[in-house]
Formats: structure tokens, C-alpha cells, sequence
């Protein structure tokens, strides 16, 4: 599949992030400064000033933002916005700025070989592909793999609110892992195991959630898979393989017993 690259994505769209955002986060400016940078995203910055989490975007990171542009916010009914940056709702809107935001930086090509990813407000998105689309539930990425200092930054024509997501999970916590092995594979094989990373990075997230319902253990084993960032791309794809290996074991143990 492919994707249009930032500058020629530029070229196309008449209401895109200028090339000099896309460069600018290439020289070390972090995920809200590319996007202040832009110039299309006033309404996304104020709203995630509103909710306290311009400091988390500007963190370490990394982190996979989709971002809508003041137009996707302005498809949203009369009132919604002004509604949302009141001081009384500033945790549904925190929840739903979190709801656009991926731990881990994963590129488009990475995001559209897979059904869905678990985002950090705890909740996940669909994700789908048709031609050259990417959709994250009812958005379409419009510009994709803006670079910044801490993560990327994908353009979106919708605000995502929690709850749309349908069918957006895989299934169980056991088809989430096996779908990440059974895309990952077939990349790994060809070379492209930075694209194996990615896919178990994703599926690893959702297998950290409380909820999950894999053992501490496990959830431990996963976390160390994470953190572990040495070696090459093939060395950390068994690292993740591994640790997604011991979850499966263990959900499916859990499966046998509870069926007898």
C-alpha cells in the first residue's frame, strides 16, 4: 500500500500543512510546535492547553497523534467545542484529546496493517484501509507521517470521540496477539522487521491493560519487551515475540479452564 508523502501530500490538498511544518519537525520540534507551526490546528492546541496535556505532548514520547485540522472541529454540531473547554468538562475533554493519541510512533504503513490500536485514554480505535485511505474509525488520514522530535503526526478530516469505535477491537485480549503474530510474520520475513516491531509494540500496549487478563507476570514480561530498545529491529522483533509467545500461553490456559 501507499501513502502520499508529506510534501506531495501538500501539493494535492489545498488546505495542507505547508512542507516547511513537515521540516521543521524534522529538525527537533516537538508534536504541539509542528502543529503550531501548520497553522491548521488552533482549535486541537487550545483544547489540548484547556486539558492540561501540553506538557505531556511535549514529553519524550513517543507518540502517534491523529490530528484533526479546525475544519474537523467545525464539523461538529453548534456548541460542541465552546461546550468542551468549559472548566467543568475538562475530563471528558482530556478523555477525548487521549483518545487521539497512540503510545509509540507508528507510521501509517505500520497503522494499516492492523485492525485496530489501543490509544492512551484506555480505549481503541478502528483502523481500516481501502486503497490508498487510511481510516481511523469514521476519519481519513488526509496527510500521514508528519515527523516531530517525540512522534508523528497524521492528519484526520473528523474528531474522533470515544465510543465510535463499534467493532473496533480485534476480539479477546488472544485474537489481539494473534493477529499481531500473523501480520507480523510475512514482514519479518521479508526484512522489514521494523514493521514487525511496530505490530507487536501495539499489540503489546493492549496486552499491558489491567483489563487485559494476562497475569502481573506476564504483564511484566511485556513491559521489560518494551522498554528494552537495544539491538537491532530483528532482535527486538523476538524480544516482543517472546513476551507476546508467554501472554498466549497463558490466555489460552485461562480459555481451557474456563470452558470445562
Amino acid at each position: 500500500m501507499r501513502f502520499r508523502p508529506v510534501v506531495a501530500a501538500t501539493l494535492a490538498l489545498a488546505a495542507a500543512i505547508t512542507p516547511a511544518a513537515a521540516q521543521h519537525g524534522a529538525r527537533g520540534a516537538t508534536i504541539p510546535q509542528v502543529a503550531r507551526t501548520a497553522g491548521q490546528f488552533g482549535t486541537l492546541l487550545a483544547a489540548v492547553d484547556a486539558a492540561g496535556l501540553t506538557e505531556t505532548l511535549l514529553g519524550r514520547g513517543p507518540f502517534t497523534l491523529f490530528a484533526p485540522t479546525d475544519e474537523a472541529f467545525n464539523r461538529l454540531p453548534n456548541g460542541t467545542v465552546k461546550d468542551l473547554l468549559k472548566p467543568e468538562n475538562r475530563e471528558k475533554l482530556r478523555t477525548i484529546l487521549k483518545y487521539h493519541v497512540i503510545a509509540g510512533r507508528v507510521t501509517a504503513a505500520q497503522a494499516s496493517a492492523v485492525r485496530s490500536a489501543e490509544t492512551v485514554a484506555g480505549q481503541s480505535v478502528r483502523i481500516s484501509a481501502n486503497g490508498d485511505d487510511l481510516r481511523i474509525n469514521d476519519a481519513t488520514v488526509r496527510i500521514a507521517d508528519i515527523p516531530a522530535s517525540n512522534g508523528i503526526i497524521h492528519v484526520i478530516d473528523r474528531v474522533l470521540i470515544p465510543g465510535d469505535a463499534r467493532a473496533s477491537t480485534t476480539g479477546t485480549p488472544l485474537d489481539v496477539v494473534d493477529l499481531a503474530i500473523d501480520r507480523g510474520v510475512p514482514f519479518f520475513n521479508n526484512g522489514q522487521a521494523d514493521v514487525t516491531v511496530a505490530l507487536y509494540e501495539v499489540a503489546t500496549t493492549a496486552l499491558i491493560s489491567p483489563t487485559s487478563g494476562v497475569s502481573d507476570d506476564v504483564r511484566q514480561t511485556l513491559r521489560k519487551g518494551l522498554a528494552d530498545t537495544r539491538g537491532s529491529a530483528r532482535d527486538r522483533a523476538w524480544t516482543l515475540r517472546n513476551g507476546l509467545d508467554d501472554a498466549r500461553r497463558e490466555l489460552q490456559a485461562r480459555m481451557s479452564a474456563a470452558s470445562r
